[in-house]
């Protein structure tokens, strides 16, 4: 229908990741129409304070929404409804809203990693087994952090960083150098907010990440690694640490020869200036 006009109301019933994900498809909506009101869970609207393409927030709830609008969309369904592609899927980092500072790279110090190996409970094959992630704890040159919530027991040694307060999370996250998670909110949010992600999908993955390929057009500062055989975390995990250590000793040779670290950052500023 044409929206010319109508004040539409855009619900939020999905995961919050979802709306991580969706929420920077407003602004393409708000250009079609008059007003857009979004329905927010609760638990992000301290994350959002503004929201581009958003006139107005208001918290969901059980109920029916209880103010005049014209239309009413889930949120999930504005790829359909714009008929977005891959190559029009907005992709600025950090979203719109979600600028925080960020604690520059110690080079003289260790990788400072955040990990979330379990998903939520109603998908069990997101979730990597505790055994299978002893790998990543003979990695040399990192120190840990788990990003686990609701608060577990780590698999190795590791300082604790989740939290329940997702702006506060997200402050938190900013202080990493590198953000390693299964498929959950960890994810969207390290993606939104423009951190190097590496996330590890299940064979069977959602839609989202496609097929066959290790990068994401939502996330342009995502890798993704793939189960290889349905079920099987080890490869995963082996090539993640492989890929970690790969990294390490790539930092000590730059650590000392200043030319090589000069030309890496280089090269990083120039890649941030393409994302931008």
């Amino acid at each position: 229908r044409d929206l010319a006009g109508a004040h539409v109301l855009v619900h939020c019933y999905h995961g919050l990741g979802d709306t991580l994900q969706f929420v920077r498809l407003l602004p393409l909506l708000r250009a079609r129409c008059a007003a857009v009101t979004l329905w927010l869970q609760p638990a992000l609207i301290g994350l959002f304070a503004a929201i581009d393409g958003a006139d107005r927030i208001e918290a969901l709830h059980d109920g029916a929404p209880d103010f005049a609008r014209d239309a009413d969309v889930e949120l999930m369904e504005l790829p359909h409804i714009l008929r977005l592609t891959p190559q029009r899927i907005p992709a600025r980092v950090p979203s719109p809203g979600l600028e925080f500072p960020r604690t520059p790279r110690d080079r003289g110090g260790p990788l400072r990693i955040g990990l979330c190996w379990r998903s939520g409970e109603w998908n069990h094959a997101r979730s990597i087994p505790d055994h299978a992630l002893s790998p990543l704890a003979r990695v040399r040159g990192v120190q840990w952090f788990s990003l686990q919530f609701p608060a577990s027991q780590p698999p190795f040694a590791m300082r604790d960083l989740a939290c329940r307060d997702l702006h506060e999370l997200a402050r938190r996250m900013c202080t990493l150098d590198l953000v390693i998670t299964v498929d959950t909110l960890t994810a969207h949010l390290a993606g939104a907010l423009g951190l190097p992600t590496w996330t590890l999908l299940p064979d069977d993955c959602d839609w989202r990440w496609m097929r066959e390929r290790d990068d994401s057009p939502w996330y342009p500062t995502m890798r993704l690694f793939r189960q290889a055989r349905a079920g099987e975390w080890a490869d995963v995990v082996e090539r993640v640490a492989l890929r970690l250590q790969d990294r390490e000793k790539s930092e000590r040779s730059k650590a000392l020869d200043p030319g090589l670290r000069r030309d890496d950052e280089a090269t990083t500023h120039g890649a941030r200036r393409r994302l931008a």
